[in-house]
């Protein structure tokens, strides 16, 4: 859970599907006076998860999970991970695993397909 690396990708749409049902469930919350205790718990409850795609997302950039615990200091350490959270992942193998980029080359390898069907179908055309 907490080993691995995490491409900004998958640090920012976890990011963002949480702070959205977080933001429904505050509403919902509001609207049958439950005091925010559907947000609170749910917040609890991705907790963990919450904490392992971090760690995985500096692992990412190069640098140990306990650069986590800079998110401690107020105001600055926020800056802090944000800054971490935006850089890019670092090319190749690092002490944490593969790249992740690197590992998923479907889409290159789709793209790469395309260029060569439509090269190939230039070639029989020029023949024909």
């Amino acid at each position: 859970m907490f080993s691995g690396r995490a491409r900004r990708k998958e640090y920012w749409l976890f990011t963002l599907f949480n702070i959205v049902i977080v933001i429904v469930l505050a509403a919902l919350d509001m609207a049958i006076g439950t005091g925010g205790i559907l947000a609170g718990l749910y917040e609890l409850a991705i907790l963990i998860p919450a904490l392992a795609v971090t760690v995985r997302r500096l692992h990412d950039t190069g640098r140990s999970g306990w650069f986590i615990l800079i998110g401690i200091i107020p105001i600055v350490g926020a800056i802090v991970l944000l800054v971490f959270a935006v850089q890019d992942s670092h090319s190749g193998d690092n002490a944490y695993g593969p790249n992740p980029k690197e590992t998923h080359s479907g889409e290159g390898d789709a793209q790469t397909a395309g260029e060569m069907t439509s090269t190939e179908s230039e070639g029989e055309m020029d023949k024909g």
